[in-house]
Formats: structure tokens, sequence, C-alpha cells
């Protein structure tokens, strides 16, 4: 069970239709006041617009929640498209890539969050990065026939 790739691709489009979902959820959260100067750093990031030019000025907190918004649609789109792609037996020749461009993708999303986040964001990318990579260890290395 181990040494099939499907198992540990599986593990990670679960990870990331999970982390979507959680990821979608705190985005409906709304920031708590804990002191004076957490109340005056919020008033900022909400209020204070940004002339970001032809007539865009959003606030902080829009940037940030659009921002975070798209780590959402990537998982969910990442999640559909393995999936679907799993459910069509695609051939492991051509697994073998998508896999390598999620390790890719999600390896990088890993490391950005390691160094700029917090720890929940951290530890689910790290899932899913982590099964990406188990499976593209142990996905055959078929050469397709060209």
């Amino acid at each position: 069970m181990l040494k099939r790739y499907t198992f540990w691709f599986t593990a990670a489009i679960l990870f990331q239709i999970v982390t979507g979902i959680v990821h979608l959820l705190s985005l409906f959260l709304t920031p708590t006041v804990t002191d004076d100067t957490h109340r005056q750093i919020l008033t900022l990031v909400t209020s204070y617009k940004i002339n970001a030019g032809a007539g865009f000025t959003p606030t902080y907190y829009n940037l940030f929640t659009a921002f975070s918004s798209c780590f959402t649609f990537l998982c969910i789109f990442a999640a559909l498209t393995n999936g679907y792609l799993l459910i069509k037996h695609t051939e492991p020749a051509v697994m073998r890539g998508i896999i390598g461009i999620n390790v890719a993708i999600f390896g990088m999303v890993f490391l950005t969050f390691l160094y700029f986040t917090f720890p929940s964001l951290v530890f689910f990318a790290g899932l899913i990065f982590v099964n990406m990579l188990a499976a593209f260890i142990v996905v055959p290395k078929i050469e397709s026939v060209v």
C-alpha cells in the first residue's frame, strides 16, 4: 500500500481539499482585538485606503483577503484536477509529470509559508508537499512511447 503512488497521491488530494475548506472558513472569521495596540493596527489595516492608481483604493485587509483566498483556490483547483486524473486512471508516465509539477508548486508554497506565515498554514502546506513528494518518489518511472 505505501509503495503505491496512488495511496500518497490520494492522501495529498484529500489534504488539498481539507486545506482548501479550512482556509476558506478562515476567510469568514472576524479578527478579534486583544489590546489597544492591536486595536490601532486593526483599525489601520481595515480602514486605511491605499491609492493604487486607476481609481483602485483597497485597504490592506482587502489585499490580504484577496491573496489569502488565492491559496484556497489553488488547493481546490489542484485537488479537483488531481482527483480527475486519478479517477480517469491516467498512465503513470503522465502522472509522474503532473505529480512533479505539484511537488514543485506546493514545495515553493511550503517554503514561502515556512518563512512568512504561521504554524497552521505551514502544517497544512507541509502535509500536501510531503505526500506529493512521497507519490513522486514511488510513481513508476515508465517512459512513454513517442
